[in-house]
């Protein structure tokens, strides 16, 4: 049996904080330094404040960009009032996919117990694209990642991943 080809693909990460920079944004650095090693290529990186309209822009700008597959967001998820980052994008979401914040969260428990009920990590498809909600820690980044993102990301992982199906994901929009 042939080995699939590693392919590829261009992936955005946002941090969403009040009080993160660049130079002290651990979640978004920890996610950047796994895209890399898997040998995708980082699109873009950037931080945003906990505000909808903000979110959603830099959601926006990233996801028109022809050179991104997928976009990742770290923080945001949880349940205080500031923590704003799925009421921005989950409205947009042209299908939700619900398995994701299933599966994270039966991995978190095995790591975190029931603190992981704490986290709305959720993913589904923007413009036809991946977006993928994590929780703010470098430890969740890291779950997600190589948990989920690193095979579901991986067209040679079996039986199915994400990348094998990406070009029939606007296809609802094609028969228009």
């Amino acid at each position: 049996m042939t080995e699939r080809a590693f392919i590829p693909m261009g992936l955005a990460v946002i941090t969403v904080s009040d009080t993160r920079t660049l130079a002290d944004d651990k979640s978004g650095q920890t996610l950047a330094d796994r895209i890399t090693a898997s040998g995708h290529r980082l699109a873009g990186r950037g931080i945003v404040k906990d505000e909808v309209e903000a979110i959603r822009a830099a959601a926006h700008g990233f996801l028109a960009d022809k050179a991104v597959d997928a976009l990742i967001t770290t923080g945001g998820t949880g349940l205080t009032g500031r923590d704003v980052t799925i009421e921005a994008l989950q409205p947009l979401f042209e299908k939700e996919i619900e398995g994701f914040g299933t599966v994270f969260h039966m991995i978190s428990f095995q790591k975190i117990g029931t603190s992981t009920m704490q986290s709305r990590a959720t993913a589904g498809l923007i413009n036809s694209k991946y977006v993928f909600c994590l929780p703010g820690s470098p430890g969740a980044c890291r779950d997600g990642w190589d948990e989920i993102l690193a095979k579901q990301l991986d067209y040679r992982h079996k039986p199915c991943n994400f990348v094998e199906i990406m070009p029939r994901l606007d296809e609802h929009l094609r028969r228009k």
